[in-house]
């Protein structure tokens, strides 16, 4: 296996995108990750993508995809694990890469989740879920996250204060982020009084519908080195699944998927989770990076929330977790996010994070943890500044 490494990133604006097409939000976002890593050309392309057919009727992605940005002809395929598919986008390009079969590989990442209703966007999205067992009786993402989060505030005694603690500190990042769908700061009281969507979750504890792509460019070490520009290496890859019906799983309070795939991403990369010093993890609900930071090991059992209402994990906490604002305020278009998390580690690595949000102290070592569904599904990956 070969050493890999990013050499070059892109991301566009993400929001509700109405002027802009699937392909061209793709476009934008490949095309600014060629521009960073000064390349023209590429081998291969993988596309991450839940579910082009249900949003804007577009299946057959990585043909049109790779034409558009200007490199037809290359072989280009679309994965698909649910909301962890941009994850799995870059872990299917770091394979090709360390096995040999391609030199230059583009890892991206798109949804343009807007051109259909509300209804339509649900429908979508609960295909991630159990059709048998979950969706046909009529429950939604939000309600089985909130099942999630009554059995932890219940188990391990957490207020409203401090669940809420984790959109605020998310809002603040991401006010910071130019590229994030809502970049504006909240207060503790406006999640606590915000519309109840499904009990106990508010409306800002939930993340958004959202447009949007993001792109990296993969090669090898050596290769890297002979382009004389920053680069970030990966040295750990990890990918799990777990159950996809909630009550299948032997606890509603933990994620077996991403506990699985960080320790064996861990172990690739020969480290500890305490060597970290910053992870972009999946917030799509304010209880999912609760429980995602436990089952990594960041915090014990129960701990999370409790460290969220601390200030640990905020960006100038001992443990900054998603600093680019993470789904909540970046934006969560399902495809790309997984994406999305690898250019702010990249960002934070190569110490050029926007508008003061680059992390202090020189950061070494970053970990995403992207997950699909109610975390049937996880990848985590290591980078490290080279």
């Amino acid at each position: 296996m070969r050493d890999v490494a990013v050499v070059g990133i892109g991301i566009m604006k993400w929001g509700e995108l109405w002027r802009k097409s699937f392909r061209d939000i793709f476009t934008e976002a490949a095309l600014n990750a060629l521009d960073d890593a000064g390349l023209d050309k590429i081998d291969s392309l993988i596309v991450g993508c839940m579910s082009g057919g249900l949003f804007v009727g577009q299946e057959h992605v990585g043909a049109i995809l790779a034409d558009y940005i200007g490199q037809k002809n290359i072989p280009a395929a679309r994965v698909e694990s649910a909301c962890a598919s941009g994850g799995l986008a870059f872990r299917q390009a770091y394979i090709e890469v360390a096995s040999g079969m391609s030199d230059i590989v583009m890892a991206g990442g798109v949804e343009k989740m807007t051109d259909v209703s509300g209804d339509g966007a649900t429908y979508a999205l609960a295909t991630a879920a159990d059709q048998d067992y979950e969706v046909f009786h009529g429950v939604t993402f939000p309600g089985l996250y909130a099942m999630m989060a009554r059995a932890y505030m219940k188990k391990y005694k957490t207020t409203r204060k401090q669940l809420s603690a984790v959109p605020v500190k998310a809002h603040k990042n991401g006010s910071m982020n130019p590229f994030a769908q809502y970049p504006f700061p909240i207060k503790l009281e406006d999640v606590a009084n915000g519309v109840k969507v499904a009990d106990p979750l508010h409306i800002l504890d939930c993340s958004p519908i959202t447009d949007g792509a993001a792109a990296a460019i993969l090669t090898t070490v050596d290769i890297a080195k002979k382009m004389k520009k920053p680069y970030v290496r990966i040295t750990g890859t990890g990918m799990a699944t777990d159950t996809i019906a909630l009550p299948q799983r032997e606890s509603l309070t933990w994620l077996k998927s991403t506990e699985l795939a960080g320790k064996r991403a861990l172990k690739m990369a020969g480290r500890k989770i305490t060597d970290m010093d910053m992870v972009e993890v999946h917030d799509c609900f304010s209880i999912a990076e609760i429980i995602v930071t436990e089952s990594l090991g960041i915090f014990k059992k129960g701990e999370g929330a409790k460290a969220a209402a601390r200030g640990v994990t905020a960006l100038d906490g001992k443990i900054p977790v998603n600093p680019s604002g993470g789904l909540k305020s970046k934006g969560h278009p399902v495809g790309a996010t997984g994406i999305g998390q690898v250019v702010e580690i990249v960002k934070q690595l190569r110490g050029d994070a926007e508008n003061g949000r680059q992390i202090k102290g020189n950061p070494k070592v970053g970990m995403t943890q992207n997950m699909g569904g109610s975390g049937a599904s996880a990848v985590v990956h290591i980078l490290e500044v080279a």
